[in-house]
Order: structure tokens, then C-alpha cells, then sequence
């Protein structure tokens, strides 16, 4: 079972989030919070796989939490849902180290998806906000981009290979089809690249290398 803890600060919006994923079979919510406060609390008392957090929120806003909640010791993966896809909260969201970001108009059966999604290590972006996140980074100046290729060079040629496709969308699993090597290969190479980028999550190294200008 995937474990979820659900926060937004509207008890109806809790309440039909717990419905919808408990009414999927293979996930359940072990607990909800109102605030960021009390998600960095409950993350550090509950064993969640998945954290599912509200941007806007009084007190402690989700942004704030999630960069909180990602630095903790073996961190669940976070979603952030909001009503808005403002850029600015799904760049700051990802940097922070949040591998999905979901507008609260999602089907029901897209966000249960989603969870699975982040719980077996991918990312998950709604449509809209990946097009234009891709666009974004597409418009950088050279100079962010010989930054970020400057950073890559830390990898070796496989290790590049890996991410790149990572950044591509592939799972561990395809990337190993499409390089020969086995699954638990491609984990390993994706673990030492994070470390050796300082970066946090596959959805920061994908950004590292759409800002690169790399595919």
C-alpha cells in the first residue's frame, strides 16, 4: 500500500482527496494536516510514501513546507496541487525538491495515477505546466546554459547518458532498454549523478539539463 499524507488548510478539499485515493484500492491516507507547519510535524512522525500539499495555505505555505519536508532524513516524495499554475510556483515548487505539481481540477483517476507515479521514483507534471516549464528554460540566456553544462561535466559519459534521458521522461526501466543495462544499473547511475550535482531529485536533474539546452 502507498502511504499518503494529505495537507490543505479546506477540510472539504481533504475530505474528497481522501476518498478519491483511498477509493483506488492500493493507496491510503495515513494522515492530514491543515498547514505547512503541521506537515513538516506529521511528516516527521508518520511514515508516508507521498506527501500531497497545497500551495496556498495561512501560516506556512506549501513552497515553504516542501523545501522543509525535502531536507528532512529519507524524505516522502512531494505533490503540490494548487488552483493556479503560476510559473513561479512550479519553479520554485521543483527546486524545492517536489517531483510533481497538480492543479486541483485533476480527474480523480490522474491524481490516484499520480501517486503511483511519484511512488515508484518518477516525476509528475500536469500537461500545461510541463510545456511551459520545457518553454521557459528553452528562452534561458547562454550564460545560464554554460552553467549548467559546466555542472554536468562532473558526470561521467554514462552518468550523462542516464540523466538525459531521465530528462526525457523515461523510467529506469525504459532508460535501461534504451542503454542495455539492467534496472538496478540505471538506479545506481541516477543516485551517484544526484550526489555528485547536489541536486536532490530526477525532476531537478531534468531541469539541470533542459537548461543546458541537452536532451
Amino acid at each position: 500500500m502507498i502511504r499518503v499524507l494529505i495537507v490543505d488548510d479546506e477540510a472539504l478539499v481533504r475530505a474528497g482527496l481522501r476518498l478519491i485515493l483511498e477509493a483506488a484500492g492500493d493507496i491510503v491516507v495515513v494522515g492530514e494536516a491543515r498547514d505547512g507547519a503541521e506537515a513538516v510535524g506529521a511528516v516527521e512522525r508518520l511514515r508516508a510514501d507521498v506527501v500531497l500539499m497545497d500551495v496556498r495555505m495561512p501560516g506556512l505555505d506549501g513552497l515553504t513546507a516542501a523545501e522543509r519536508v525535502t531536507r528532512l532524513p529519507d524524505p516522502p516524495k512531494v505533490i503540490m496541487l494548487t488552483t493556479f499554475d503560476l510559473d513561479e510556483h512550479v519553479h520554485r515548487a521543483l527546486r524545492a525538491g517536489a517531483v510533481g505539481f497538480l492543479l486541483k481540477d485533476t480527474p480523480p483517476r490522474d491524481l490516484a495515477a499520480a501517486v503511483r507515479t511519484v511512488a515508484a521514483g518518477n516525476a509528475m507534471l500536469a500537461p500545461t505546466v510541463t510545456r511551459r516549464l520545457i518553454s521557459s528554460f528553452a528562452e534561458k540566456g547562454p550564460s545560464g546554459a554554460e552553467v549548467a553544462c559546466e555542472r554536468l561535466t562532473a558526470l561521467t559519459e554514462r552518468e550523462g547518458q542516464v540523466v538525459r534521458a531521465v530528462a526525457r521522461g523515461l523510467s529506469n526501466a525504459e532508460i535501461g532498454r534504451e542503454l542495455s543495462m539492467r534496472e538496478a544499473t540505471v538506479k545506481a547511475h541516477v543516485s551517484r549523478a544526484l550526489a555528485k550535482l547536489g541536486l536532490v531529485n530526477r525532476v531537478q536533474a531534468a531541469i539541470l539539463v533542459h537548461e543546458a539546452g541537452l536532451r
